[in-house]
């Protein structure tokens, strides 16, 4: 059996490092970490993963809360000469 290098693990919110042995898929290595799946992104370099793809061999990924937000109801939005006067 062969050497597989940590897979390193940058978590935001609150910010901490975590490393795993071995070659896992991603939503592997969330559900070690108890994170739900549809909570965060798991980013390797430049590239989204998604949940079946595998990590390992000294991978550095990062995981970062999903962040959204709604747009207010249309009669709560601000009119362009509501806007231009504040």
């Amino acid at each position: 059996m062969g050497y597989n290098p940590a897979v390193k693990i940058k978590l935001r919110n609150p910010n901490r490092e975590v490393e795993m042995p071995g070659r896992k898929r991603v939503k592997d290595v969330l559900r070690d970490l108890d994170i739900l799946p549809g909570t965060v992104l798991v980013i390797r370099g430049a590239a989204l993963l998604t949940g079946d793809e595998v990590v390992g061999d000294g991978d550095e990924l990062e995981v970062r809360p999903v962040m959204s937000g709604g747009s207010a109801a249309p009669s709560e939005r601000a009119t362009p000469s509501e806007s231009a006067s504040e």
